[in-house]
């Protein structure tokens, strides 16, 4: 009987290609239908498969292509073009230590189009990001090299809100050293059933990357290239040298003071001086000979300086920014066959900064290569080999050389009458250094980073449906900074040291996974995918800092540590090593391709916690349902694919200082010195109290529910994926107040406990369309809108506190209290402050309105909150908050012959911002440097009421500068240009005589327009996770218009 069938089979072999590139398709499975009889194609697309007869149907299928049924009729060789499907839900995703087809996953994932990233050239992936993903929120900064802060759904942490990087199966600080052209795929975990696999690192979502790899043919050669001219946006609106003066006496004249005689003169109006130093001199004095002037570098104090002044007034952002060239290289060599694949790739990046001085350039090489042993084992690696060097300016800083711009009065020149640095050194010229100077100096500053990335791994197919793989990987990171301190003679409060510092740390890191991976399908029906895995990681590094002062020369080859001739000043620190060890396991399961079923579990133990809370679980399941697949849906023709799913779990956070777990004694001169001799001078130094560690301080907990629908219509051309969630975070770690007999330091310093919760609401929403107008030959289009949204809240800080206030640019100093309140029931980093409800107009105004401490017509009316008759602190109240309503982003490309044409644009709504720049340019007694146009003209007049600028006025007070209000709240929200790209392709016909696979040229502008109400540089604003969206002076918008080619051959 055995022989009869024997005879009754016969072997048909053949090749599987894709239609669109004629490449051999790797994995596609060939199955006979009607039985359990089925192969996978090999390296180069071949198969070879025993059928019962010789008019058996072929069934070849592979994700990304249409299935095809091919009978045999016969044929011993069947060769297959398979057609690219026209939807993405069939993708395969790499969703954690596996992969699954898209349309088998139950978790919320988000796979973003990496062909859209270059739309925005950038130093990283991560600003890219921004509206490519929905329920992703970015926040850029202009600045080169500079990351951007990346948060999905929202903030569920007050210490860590950073999602985890996984490059390769490689944890990875972020995106900042990666090009998009290394990147072949890019997924979004954003829910616990998609990102629990990962345990206590996964609480802030998961954003997975895999990059390119060789594919199957001869080498192939990829080149790009471009060259950008970037452009600042606006700047400050000032007054000029002439309304500065008239301003000054408007100020003194409505604080009932005489104006100041030293530079304007002493008349009814001001006068304009020749010269600010010696101050207020007109040309002729003798004070202004040239021959007096003198600065001998060794007795600064001494100098006689001579500043003409700029009776136009210097335009001191103009001065410090510029156009700035950047550029790209990237240059990839990659090739495939049936035993091995590669891909070598180099990599240069060149950005200057439209500030002076500032630039970042990256250098980096990439190899990933594989290679078949046997047909079951594999060996591989992906390495990368990154240098960068970089010079950068404080960003959102009221010190920094942005902020010295708008602190700088416009009569102050660049450069005094001998052509040194002039600034404020003189009469009424404030206390602002000159920030063309600050760059100047920082020219010689430099910052360089060494970065060695990857992983190495091996692959063995145990059985038929069973693999093996082990993965060793990490990186190691060496980084060096030198910088000069120049003694300077030009400001108010000059800086007299001349100094050099080096700055040294290294960090090394390692993780050690392996895995188990079992797929099977059951009679056609049941499609099983586990994955269990152990895992290792370690990380520590060490930092070190040296300092001298002292130097006989300026010349940089002598700027050495060991050159200067002051005492040496050194410090170092080991970076806390810490460790995670980890188990995991995960099942999926699909029967008849219509209802799907995930669990997750994990275990972590990690060194940053005490021994009796070290380990946590996490598990998630998620469940789906395909309702496409369902007989009842079989005549909704214009339902492609329709699922359902849902899903529960809980993730942790354990990023916390891995030293809270102990109780900590320091040295110090006036703490730790004891009299042991009880002589009163024979004492000894010992050690003080410093920090009380907590041993019970253990994970944040995040439990999230979310459900989501996805859908394609019409074929493929419309697909809709729609979420909703409930996240929320207990357990949540915060410093509470330390008992007052711990010591003054250890209660100043109180340890994390896990005492506070948090909750996250929201939709995320992606939206895909594809219309082909004309045919073949027509005009495609095809556009994808993203949408998200989030509400975050407080929920519990501690039994007895309710708030903690955020001081986050020295507001506390300057305005007597702090724009940044974190309290129950409210967002985090909502604002806090008085609320203006407009302007006293007239004495029986004051009179008829709650007491308030400096009233009076011009100055603000605040908000009686509690209604008791008085304004005093318990009438502060949240007034605004930096988290938008909603985004929205909305790539659109088109396409018609040879032409392409690709737009983005990306917009922020219901962001709110603090301009704290307002502190210093609108109120005149604040400090005397730049002033705004709306202090002079809009300012409260008893002729010009219909305002909501205040008096100009000689004079600080509760009612005006003295107190944190709303007057410095703005709606920050936007509409941007984010990307105009358009290209042409030569004709294929060309390119063929000259062995030319594609040739593309493009003009692209970035930024070309942005639509807000906001008055400051720019609507997105950085900042730290409690105390973000207050804006002290941040990076301009950069506008930028390039110039490129790809190159394939």
């Amino acid at each position: 009987m055995f022989a009869t069938i024997a005879l009754s089979q016969s072997a048909v072999t053949g090749k599987v290609t894709g239609s669109a590139d004629k490449q051999p398709v790797f994995g596609a499975t060939v199955s006979v239908k009607g039985s359990n009889v089925a192969t996978q194609t090999n390296n180069v697309g071949v198969y070879t498969i025993n059928v019962p007869s010789g008019q058996a149907v072929l069934v070849i299928s592979f994700v990304g292509f249409e299935t095809m049924e091919v009978p045999v009729n016969n044929r011993q060789t069947v060769d297959i073009e398979l057609l690219e499907k026209t939807t993405t839900l069939t993708d395969v995703v790499v969703t954690g230590y596996s992969s699954q087809a898209k349309k088998d996953i139950t978790g919320s994932v988000t796979v973003v189009k990496v062909a859209d990233l270059k739309a925005t050239p950038a130093a990283n992936a991560e600003t890219q990001l921004q509206g490519r993903a929905a329920g992703v929120t970015v926040v850029t900064s202009n600045q080169p090299g500079d990351g951007a802060s990346v948060r999905i759904r929202g903030f569920g942490s007050f210490t860590y809100n950073i999602p985890l990087y996984i490059i390769d199966g490689v944890p990875a600080n972020g995106l900042g050293f990666l090009s998009y052209n290394d990147i072949e795929s890019m997924q979004v975990l954003k829910d616990a059933a998609s990102a629990s696999i990962y345990g206590s690192r996964a609480n802030n979502g998961v954003i997975i990357v895999t990059t390119k790899k060789g594919k199957e043919g001869p080498p192939k050669v990829a080149y790009e290239t471009y060259f950008g001219n970037q452009r600042p946006g606006k700047g400050f609106d000032l007054l000029n040298t002439q309304e500065y003066a008239e301003l000054t006496w408007l100020a003194a004249k409505n604080a009932g003071k005489t104006p100041p005689s030293s530079q304007y003169g002493s008349g009814a109006t001001p006068r304009i001086p020749d010269y600010i130093l010696p101050a207020g001199r007109m040309e002729g004095d003798p004070d202004v000979d040239p021959g007096k002037y003198r600065l001998n570098m060794d007795d600064i104090p001494n100098a006689y300086l001579i500043v003409r002044a700029n009776k136009q007034g210097t335009d001191w952002y103009d001065e410090l920014t510029r156009n700035a060239p950047m550029m790209l290289h990237n240059i990839t060599v990659s090739g495939a066959n049936n035993k091995n694949r590669y891909l070598l790739a180099f990599h240069y990046f060149d950005q200057d900064g439209i500030v002076m001085n500032n630039f970042f350039k990256r250098y980096a090489v990439r190899l990933n290569t594989e290679f078949n042993i046997k047909n079951a084992l594999r060996i591989g690696e992906n390495l990368a080999l990154i240098m960068s060097e970089s010079n950068q300016v404080l960003n959102n800083e009221e010190g920094s050389d942005i902020a010295f711009s708008y602190r700088s009065q416009p009569i102050i020149p660049v450069y005094d009458i001998m052509g040194n640095f002039a600034g404020s050194r003189g009469d009424g010229l404030g206390n602002s250094d000159n920030p063309v100077a600050r760059r100047a100096r920082a020219k010689s500053d430099r910052s360089h980073n060494y970065t060695i990335f990857g992983n190495i791994y091996a692959e063995l197919d145990l059985f038929k449906h069973l693999t093996a793989r082990t993965s060793f990987g990490g990186y190691f990171n060496y980084s060096n900074g030198y910088f000069n301190s120049w003694p300077t003679y030009e400001n108010k409060e000059n800086d007299v040291l001349d100094a050099f510092t080096e700055t040294n740390a290294k960090a090394s890191f390692w993780t050690w996974t392996n895995t188990l991976s079992y797929k099977q399908v059951f009679n056609n029906l049941h499609d099983v995918q586990a994955v269990v895995g152990i895992e290792a990681v370690e990380n520590k590094g060490r930092s070190t800092e040296s300092r001298r002062q002292g130097y006989f020369t300026d010349a940089l080859g002598f700027r050495t540590v060991s050159a200067g001739s002051g005492t040496q000043t050194a410090n170092g620190a080991p970076f806390p090593e810490s460790a995670l060890f980890s188990l995991f396991g995960k099942v999926d399961y699909t029967y008849n391709d219509r209802y799907l079923a995930s669990f997750t579990i994990r275990r972590d133990g990690s060194s940053r916690f005490g021994p009796g809370v070290r380990y946590g679980n996490y598990p998630a399941g998620s469940l789906g349902w395909r309702i496409s697949e369902e007989n009842f849906m079989r005549s909704v023709s214009w339902i492609t694919d329709l699922k359902l799913r849902g899903s529960y779990g809980i993730m942790g956070n354990q990023m916390i200082a891995e030293t809270n777990q102990f109780t900590q004694f320091s040295p110090n001169n006036q703490s730790s010195y004891y009299d042991l001799g009880g002589t009163s001078t024979s004492s000894m130094q010992g050690f003080y109290l410093s920090f009380i560690g907590n041993l019970a301080g253990k994970w944040e907990k995040n439990t999230t529910a979310n459900i989501g629908i996805d859908a394609t219509l019409f074929g493929g051309n419309t697909e809709v994926i729609l979420d909703v969630y409930h996240k929320k975070t207990t357990d949540l770690l915060y410093q509470a107040e330390q008992l007052g007999n711990s010591g003054t330091s250890a209660a100043n310093n109180p340890p994390f406990f896990n005492i506070a919760a948090m909750k996250n609401v929201g939709v995320d929403l992606s939206i895909f369309q594809r219309v082909d107008i004309g045919g073949k030959d027509g005009v495609k289009l095809d556009g994808t809108l993203t949408f998200t949204t989030y509400k975050n809240e407080i929920t519990k800080l501690t039994e007895t506190v309710r708030f903690f206030d955020v001081d986050v640019v020295d507001e506390a100093n300057r305005i007597g209290g702090r724009f940044v309140r974190n309290m129950v029931g409210q967002p985090v980093s909502a604002f806090f402050g008085y609320k203006v409800i407009g302007l006293f107009q007239s004495d029986d105004d004051v009179n008829k309105s709650p007491t308030q401490n400096g009233a009076a017509p011009g100055r603000f009316k605040y908000l009686d909150a509690d209604g008791d008759g008085r304004i005093n602190e318990d009438d502060r109240v949240i007034f605004g908050n930096p988290h938008p309503d909603f985004t929205l982003g909305f790539n659109l490309n088109a396409s018609y012959k040879n032409f392409d044409l690709a737009v983005f644009l990306y917009g922020a709504f219901g962001r709110e911002a603090i301009n704290y720049v307002k502190w210093w340019t609108d109120f005149y007694p604040s400090f005397p440097g730049g002033k705004s146009k709306d202090a002079l003209y809009k300012s409260w007049l008893p002729d010009r009421t219909n305002t909501n600028v205040p008096i100009a006025e000689d004079a600080a007070s509760f009612s005006s500068t003295a107190q944190v209000n709303s007057y410095y709240l703005e709606n920050a929200s936007y509409v941007r240009m984010k990307n105009l790209a358009l290209g042409y392709s030569i004709p294929k016909k060309i390119l063929d005589r000259f062995k030319i696979d594609n040739l593309r040229f493009y003009v692209q502008a970035t930024n070309l327009f942005t639509i807000t109400d906001y008055t400051g540089l720019d609507p997105e604003i950085i900042g730290p996770d409690q105390s973000f969206g207050v804006d002290a002076g941040i990076y301009p918008t950069v506008k930028n218009f390039v110039l490129g080619l790809t190159l394939n051959f």
